[in-house]
């Protein structure tokens, strides 16, 4: 036999093959294997014996489509929204909760251990919820058009052809309803829907967002120009089918681009903010404010972040990657001074605005790139005695944690959404004199393959 017919794939397209699933992707795809081939299959379970459909085959992988569950796990459960198999918003709703939040801290032990090459690691069970439903407080619908019919929901799973939902099961109520009433008053004043393939057409998005808390609601609307035909009675119309509403928001994007929101952003009626609670702190949250969408988990991260930060109120704490200032106004509760570093200036009004509206006066925050600010501070004498950092999915710039390294810290505790760049990033500061020594992992977006977790990395003792 050739040596091109040993590496030449065992499964073919179209093909239907038999395959024992033994584990879970890091999107929370089955993972199994043919005569030694690695077979990735949404919606199956580690234990189950399925029958698939190739749809895909690369030189190291395929992936397959689901035909028939075999032999089901104990786990499997039925999923609770009609379309969840076309939809692209949630990856594990086929999964019992329970072993949704085993699966989620393997993720992180897999990472933490292959990627950081970090051993003898506390990782705590996942913090999960009790209702794990309806808790996203911000929706973010595309809206399209089907048969006539104005339609808007989450994309289907691998393109962008609309699922229309009536009713997401991760959602807020509110945001549901927002959904709903602004797809009927399209349909019923004829105004056009956007075309990703021609660029034409006005309504891009329905973005809805709920106080968990306050239950203010904002609508925003993104449009493709600056002019909504029929306004005055759009707008009046939603304050009548909304009661909760405060504010209606319209977001104007001409750019032939993915990226939801453009640059500029007016209020059509009422407030420019709506107002939410986490913990004990207020804050104001604009149409494109970043705010963490699970409100009451969010309330636990960040309390585990102020107990991992062991602070007495004596200490000067950096949060790196401080966007609207929420994690840094839970530290600045037991701290002397928090320094906050963001990037996005819009970002630092809100961080300053919030600190100004919960009378907290021990934080200073400044805009510009970690990458840039941390050495100013440095080269300026501050010195940190705890760092927390919360950076993007990428994780942190290895600028940054060297300047990490410099200052010296006693503790950094670092939140991530990520467990891969975490792992890197922990793995990195192993070798420069700090210790991870444990990391919780909280359930922020149940029935997704998503996991938030805080983590705690400690100097280690000078030998």
């Amino acid at each position: 036999m050739s040596k091109i017919d040993i590496e030449k794939p065992p499964v073919k397209v179209g093909q239907d093959y038999t395959i024992e699933i033994s584990g879970l992707g890091h999107s929370g795809e089955g993972v199994g294997r043919y005569q030694d081939f690695t077979v990735f299959v949404p919606e199956a379970i580690p234990g189950e014996q399925v029958q698939v459909k190739i749809v895909e085959v690369k030189k190291n992988y395929a992936r397959g489509a689901l035909k028939k569950i075999i032999t089901p796990s104990a786990q499997r459960v039925a999923p609770s929204c009609p379309v969840y198999e076309a939809c692209g918003g949630c990856q594990l709703q086929h999964m019992s909760y329970a072993e949704q939040l085993n699966w989620k801290r393997q993720v992180v032990v897999d990472a933490i251990v292959r990627i950081g090459k970090l051993e003898q690691v506390v990782i705590h069970q996942t913090v999960g919820v009790a209702d794990p439903w309806y808790y996203r407080n911000k929706m973010q619908f595309p809206v399209g058009r089907s048969g006539g019919k104005v339609i808007a929901g989450c994309f289907a799973q691998g393109s962008h052809a609309i699922v229309d939902t009536e009713l997401c099961y991760i959602q807020h109520a509110a945001n549901n309803e927002v959904a709903c009433r602004v797809k009927e008053l399209i349909q019923a004043l004829g105004l056009t829907v956007y075309d990703e393939q021609t660029g034409t057409g006005l309504i891009r998005h329905i973005v809805g967002r709920v106080g968990a808390k306050s239950g203010e609601v904002m609508v925003v609307l993104v449009t493709n120009g600056r002019d909504i035909p029929q306004q005055n009675k759009l707008v009046s119309m939603l304050r009548e089918q909304i009661p909760a509403v405060v504010s209606i928001v319209q977001n104007i994007n001409i750019k032939r681009t993915n990226v939801i929101f453009g640059a500029e952003t007016r209020t059509l009626w009422g407030e420019d903010t709506i107002t939410d609670y986490i913990g004990p702190f207020k804050f104001k949250i604009s149409a494109r404010s970043f705010f963490q969408i699970n409100t009451p988990q969010a309330e636990i991260l960040y309390a585990k972040a102020l107990q991992y930060a062991e602070l007495s109120g004596k200490e000067t704490v950096i949060d790196a990657y401080c966007g609207t200032g929420t994690i840094a106004l839970f530290l600045a509760q037991k701290a002397a001074r928090v320094f906050g570093i963001e990037v996005v200036p819009e970002a630092i009004e809100n961080a300053r605005d919030n600190a100004k509206l919960n009378g907290v006066e021990n934080t200073e925050f400044s805009v510009g790139d970690a990458v840039d600010v941390l050495p100013s501070m440095y080269d300026e004498g501050i010195r940190s005695d705890v760092i927390v950092v919360d950076p993007p999915r990428a994780g942190c710039d290895q600028a940054v944690l060297e300047t990490f390294i410099k200052m010296h810290p006693q503790r950094i505790v670092y939140v991530s959404c990520n467990p891969s760049s975490l792992a890197r990033d922990l793995g990195y500061l192993a070798q420069h004199g700090y210790r991870t020594i444990e990391i919780t992992p909280v359930d922020m977006f149940p029935h997704t393959s998503h996991v938030e977790v805080a983590c705690l990395i400690e100097r280690k003792a000078q030998e």
